[in-house]
């Protein structure tokens, strides 16, 4: 095992133990290199590593503290490798979609109260067929990842915005657009909206299997 592996282990470990918790900051850079038996280079570059992936925060003249360890920042990573995707993984990231946000879907109905469906609602009459690129893109975003906060489940909802591309939702909206499938999807919006305020999971389901799947359809076509 190299070196720096076996630093992010053992500062891994400290946490998992409750050793060190979300908040906290590190010992001094000798006294912790110390502790784990490792050479202050070799935990440098551990801690560079772990900042990387957000499960450090180093502050410079302060010093080094776990960050809050919430998935939203554990999982933005992802974000960041879905952004360098190539035709193949886009398809790959989309039947993983399709297998995700309809359970969302589903548990947003069990769960979503009434400031949730206004908010959603606020979102889906915010725009129509006339609007840009940008801000159907924008639109797209912020519906999903609005479905997925009122699952209730912060790891999913942060799985599926991690899933979430700016750059695959602008080809794929600048697309549709182009073949006048902007009504339909925004219809689409609407009507997985209504199954989810009526607490209808399973139509809620259904309707987002549809959703997603037609534009993975579409997508396979314009690859």
């Amino acid at each position: 095992m190299a070196v720096t592996d076996e630093a992010i282990l053992k500062i891994k470990e400290m946490i998992i133990t409750g050793e060190l918790a979300p908040g906290d900051r590190l010992p001094p850079e000798k006294e912790l290199s110390d502790r784990l038996g490792l050479s202050r280079s070799s935990l440098r570059e551990a801690v560079k590593a772990l900042e990387v992936i957000r499960v450090l925060d180093v502050r410079r003249g302060d010093g080094t503290y776990v960050t809050s360890l919430e998935p939203r920042l554990l999982l933005e990573a992802m974000s960041f490798v879905v952004d360098l995707h190539d035709d193949q993984s886009v398809l790959e990231i989309f039947a993983v979609r399709r297998i995700l946000e309809p359970a969302a879907s589903a548990l947003a109905a069990r769960h979503v109260d009434n400031d949730a469906v206004a908010r959603l609602r606020d979102v889906v009459e915010s725009v129509d067929h006339a609007a840009d690129v940008e801000r159907l893109v924008d639109h797209d975003l912020e519906f999903h990842r609005g479905i997925a906060e009122a699952a209730g489940n912060a790891y999913l909802a942060s799985l599926i915005d991690s899933l979430s591309s700016h750059t695959v939702r602008a080809r794929i909206w600048r697309g549709i657009t182009q073949e006048n499938a902007v009504d339909r999807t925004l219809q689409e919006h609407h009507a997985i909206l209504d199954a989810i305020a009526s607490g209808d999971a399973d139509l809620a389901q259904a309707l987002t299997v549809v959703h997603v799947s037609g534009v993975e359809q579409w997508l396979r076509r314009a690859l």
